[in-house]
């Protein structure tokens, strides 16, 4: 049974198989077909909807979450909020109201997925005022696409809603809803209730369920792994679900850097990321969407093993390493010996990703990160490349150069990282880790690029690397004279900070 709110009315629903999504519940269970499916891979964001969970303080705070690849036991104790649930009577909510007032829809499907996005925006703009930047629209709009308007209406409608009156729906006035959603939270403590989809609170608990059903699949976000039911139409029939496990949720900082639980979301992964490494932070606003990364785990990316995930180059090249667990107890794992070959790991059927350690940044250490996709919002990167680097003495140190898209498993570059190591930064040792690079990196082609333009884009990003460097250096050190010299200056945008 799923027991949850859904706009402010209490919701049981039984007999609900492991692998039905929130939107397959509630359009085919429960009749609300105001949201919409589109992609069926949580691209297009038509059936975004809003989940309300409880905070520390016990409000509920709400995010946006793409519901088709949402799986449905996931809203057992949460408040789910959809386009029904916003107007009350024939007052509109003010993200409704602008959308009218702004004609910000016009063909009509993707605009409930829309309303959602600016209803979560418009909440986080009630608890935490701040001005409604381009980044911030960005961040909140950029997962919902939509083929008729072209967009700026609905940019208007974002900035405009706050000016109109506040207009809750009832549910909103039920000075209860929290402490009613936070009860069903705490009751359900049984790791087998839900048949085979399987709840487990705590590590005991989950290596229990290892042990007893090694088969079974593991599931957080579900962003990626819900694919093969909507795209695929595979089964997924035994789940365990590791979003609850205490521990799994935990960050711990120690004098040497942060043991991060696997199932730390990307959202809130995030902002812990802005003062040691804002390349990497900023990278984070680059991956797919408000909507996934709500969802999406760093241990669920790394444990995917995809060759072109976003976070494991940049892991890589800063030296993490992994906490696996399982029945047998725990091992630690560097990073780099994990990736086997496609989609393979070294974990065993057993085991399960429960924390990866990043290091704190040693001293003058540099962080570059380049994604370079078809398109700037909501897409999967063709290349990326994470450079670390020290320079002593004007010569580079601890040079660490990591890549996905350029072989079966995001991976290092030890040889062109040789050519550069204790050498200056400059265009004789650069060419010298590029030639490195061709030989040692043996790129794929597929949709998001052939293998010579992955080869001949990685080979550039060094090079941009060098100019970059020889920049920020400036002519007391060897750098150009004019940091402003367009021969020289590296150019910066959204797919590299």
């Amino acid at each position: 049974m799923i027991d949850f709110y859904l706009n402010g009315r209490r919701q049981r629903c039984t007999d609900v198989s492991a692998d039905t999504s929130a939107l397959e519940l509630l359009r085919e269970t429960l009749g609300q077909t105001g949201t919409k499916e589109g992609c069926a891979s949580g691209d297009c964001g038509a059936c975004t909807v809003a989940i309300g969970e409880p905070d520390a303080a016990g409000e509920l705070v709400y995010h946006n979450a793409n519901a088709c690849i949402t799986p449905a036991h996931q809203l057992e104790g949460c408040h789910l909020v959809t386009v029904e649930g916003l107007a009350r009577g024939e007052r509109l909510h003010p993200a409704q109201a602008a959308m009218v007032d702004c004609h910000g829809s016009q063909c009509g499907f993707c605009t409930p997925g829309i309303v959602m996005s600016l209803f979560t925006l418009y909440e986080h703009q009630r608890r935490h005022p701040a001005p409604l930047t381009q980044a911030r629209l960005e961040d909140a709009l950029g997962g919902n696409l939509c083929r008729c308007t072209g967009y700026r209406p609905i940019r208007d409608a974002a900035l405009g809603m706050g000016d109109y009156p506040a207009a809750d729906p009832e549910w909103a006035e039920d000075a209860t809803l929290a402490g009613h959603v936070a009860e069903l939270r705490s009751a359900d403590d049984a790791p087998e209730a839900a048949g085979h989809y399987r709840v487990p609170r705590d590590l005991a608990e989950l290596r229990a369920l290892k042990a007893n059903h090694p088969g079974a699949r593991l599931v957080a976000g579900a962003t990626d792994l819900w694919l093969e039911t909507t795209q695929q139409l595979k089964a997924l029939d035994d789940l365990i679900d590791v979003r609850r496990v205490a521990e799994l949720n935990a960050v711990e900082e120690t004098s040497e850097g942060w043991w991060i639980g696997a199932a730390v979301t990307l959202a809130r992964l995030t902002p812990l990321l802005a003062e040691p490494y804002p390349a990497f932070e900023h990278l984070m606003h680059r991956f797919a969407s408000s909507q996934i990364r709500n969802r999406a785990t760093l241990g669920g990316n790394i444990a995917n093993a995809s060759p072109i995930g976003d976070t494991p180059p940049v892991l890589l090249a800063l030296d993490a390493r992994l906490r696996l667990d399982g029945p047998r107890g725990e091992r630690e794992l560097p990073l780099a010996d994990v990736f086997l070959d496609y989609r393979h790991t070294a974990l065993a059927e057993d085991e399960f990703i429960a924390a990866i350690f990043l290091p704190r940044p040693i001293h003058g250490q540099h962080l570059k990160v380049w994604k370079l996709s078809k398109r700037r919002e909501d897409d999967i990167s063709a290349v990326l490349a994470a450079f670390a680097w020290r320079l002593e003495d004007g010569v580079m140190r601890d040079v660490h150069l990591a890549f996905g898209g350029m072989a079966a498993i995001p991976r290092r570059a030890p040889a062109a990282e040789a050519a550069l190591e204790g050498r200056a930064p400059d265009v004789e040792a650069f060419a010298a880790a590029r030639a490195a690079l061709a030989k040692e990196l043996t790129p794929m082609s597929d949709v998001r690029g052939s293998a010579e333009y992955r080869r001949l884009a990685a080979g550039n990003l060094l090079d941009r690397l060098r100019l970059m460097i020889a920049t920020e250096r400036g002519p007391a050190e060897g750098g150009p004279a004019d940091h402003h010299d367009p021969a020289t200056k590296v150019t910066l945008d959204a797919y590299a900070h």
